[in-house]
C-alpha cells in the first residue's frame, strides 16, 4: 500500500488526502439525515438504525442534539466522535454567552467547529473526525440558518440538504420538490418523503425515523422540539394518503 493512503499529512501525487476522503466516505455509510429550511423554522429528519430488541431504548435521540437554546445539530457518522465535538461546541457557546451576555451567532459556532476538525487533518498521529453535522439555528442577524459541516473543515449553507446513506438519491428528490415558501408542516412531509426514499422503504414508521423542529419561541430566540412517535406516525399516514391519491389519478 502506498504511504499516501495511511497518512493524513501527506498529499498524494494527485493532490488528495486519502484519510480525509475515507472519513467522508464513512459518513456516507451512516444513517441518513435530512435538514430543510422553512419560512417559519427548520426541520430535521434522521434514520433510526435497527438494533437488538434486547437493548434498553435510549431516553434521548442519538442523532439529534441540542447545542444551545437557539442551535441544534443532526449527526451522521461515528457517535463517539460526535459526542466529543458536541461537548466542545456546547462549552464554547456557553463561554460566548457568559462573556458577551448574548447567544453566539450560528455561523460563528459552525466556524469554530470547522477550525477544530480541520486541525485534525494537519498533524501526524491524529485521524480526521468521522462525523458530519447539520447545524440548524436562529439568530438576530440572519434569522433561521442551516449549515453542513464536514471532516475536512469545510462548511456550506443550505436550503435543504441530505447526508449519510443514499444521500445522492435524497438530494435529487430535494432538488425537485423543495420550495422556498415551505412551512414547517410541509417541510415535515417533504422530509419524511425524502427519508423514505433514502431508506428504500414503503412501510416507514416511527421506529425507522425521527424528526425534530426548530422554531421561534415566546422569548427572543428559538428552541428545538422532537416529535413524538404518534406525531411521526401521523405525518407518515398523511404522506401515504397523498401518495395513494396521486396513484389513483
Amino acid at each position: 500500500m502506498s504511504r499516501y493512503y495511511g497518512r493524513t499529512t501527506t498529499f498524494s501525487p494527485e493532490g488528495r488526502l486519502h484519510q480525509v476522503e475515507y472519513a467522508m466516505q464513512a459518513i456516507n455509510q451512516a444513517g441518513a439525515c435530512v435538514g430543510i429550511l422553512c419560512k417559519d423554522g427548520i426541520v430535521f429528519g434522521c434514520e433510526k438504525k435497527a438494533v437488538s430488541k434486547l437493548l434498553v431504548k435510549p431516553k434521548n435521540s442519538e442523532k439529534m442534539y441540542k447545542v444551545d437554546d437557539h442551535v441544534a445539530v443532526a449527526v451522521a457518522g461515528l457517535a463517539s466522535d460526535a459526542n466529543i465535538l458536541i461537548q466542545y461546541i456546547r462549552e464554547y457557546g456557553q463561554q460566548h454567552r457568559y462573556t458577551y451576555q448574548e447567544p453566539i451567532p450560528v455561523e460563528q459556532l459552525v466556524i469554530r467547529l470547522c477550525d477544530v476538525t480541520q486541525q485534525y487533518t494537519m498533524y501526524g498521529g491524529q485521524r480526521p473526525f468521522g462525523v458530519s453535522f447539520l447545524f440548524g439555528g436562529w439568530d438576530t442577524s440572519y434569522g433561521f440558518q442551516l449549515y453542513h459541516s464536514m471532516p475536512n473543515g469545510n462548511y456550506v449553507g443550505w436550503s435543504a440538504i441530505a447526508i449519510g446513506n443514499n444521500n445522492q438519491m435524497a438530494q435529487d428528490l430535494l432538488k425537485k420538490e423543495y420550495k422556498e415558501d415551505l412551512d414547517i408542516q410541509d417541510g415535515l412531509k417533504l422530509c419524511a418523503k425524502v427519508l423514505s426514499q433514502a431508506l428504500d422503504s414503503q412501510n416507514a414508521t416511527a421506529e425507522k425515523m425521527e424528526f425534530s423542529v426548530i422554531r421561534r419561541n415566546n422569548t427572543d430566540g428559538a428552541s428545538m422540539a422532537p416529535l413524538t412517535a404518534s406525531e411521526t406516525d401521523a405525518i407518515l399516514e398523511v404522506l401515504k394518503a397523498e401518495s395513494a391519491s396521486k396513484a389513483d389519478e
